[in-house]
């Protein structure tokens, strides 16, 4: 019997770890395949309004240091941003709508927004504020 020196490298494969690597990945296959359950195929009923599964689309009103309100991008004035968010509100009643006041502005035109929103019932409300920085 030849003895093998401890350098040198073996002449035959060690298949066994390849083949319990091999029975792995089939038995993972096998538990993948058949846990697919098949279910009872049936024609859903066709509704003429789908109910819409996008998020309500939140309202931004701005009040500029120079007293111009904006509703998201556009300038409007109180009686114009009335009118439009009575339209939102009816078309989506929990109408969602942030306010954003220049810390310059004056007092009384944020109170006139947050009194109109309260007029128009609109509850979802929020005011922007700038994160203070340490």
């Amino acid at each position: 019997m030849k003895m093998q020196a401890e350098n040198e490298p073996y002449s035959d494969i060690n298949i066994t770890p390849m083949l319990d690597l091999a029975y792995v990945l089939l038995v993972i296959f096998i538990i993948m395949t058949t846990a697919t359950v098949q279910g009872i195929r049936v024609d859903l009923p066709k509704a003429s309004a789908t109910p819409s599964l996008a998020k309500p689309q939140t309202k931004a009103i701005t009040v500029a240091a120079d007293g111009t309100i904006y509703l998201d991008t556009f300038p409007v004035t109180m009686d114009e941003l009335e009118t439009r968010l009575r339209q939102y509100k009816a078309a989506n009643p929990a109408l969602p709508v942030v306010i954003k006041g220049d810390a310059a502005v004056q007092y009384d035109k944020v109170i006139q927004v947050l009194d109109l929103l309260g007029r128009l019932d609109i509850t979802q409300l929020g005011l922007v504020t700038q994160r203070l920085v340490k």
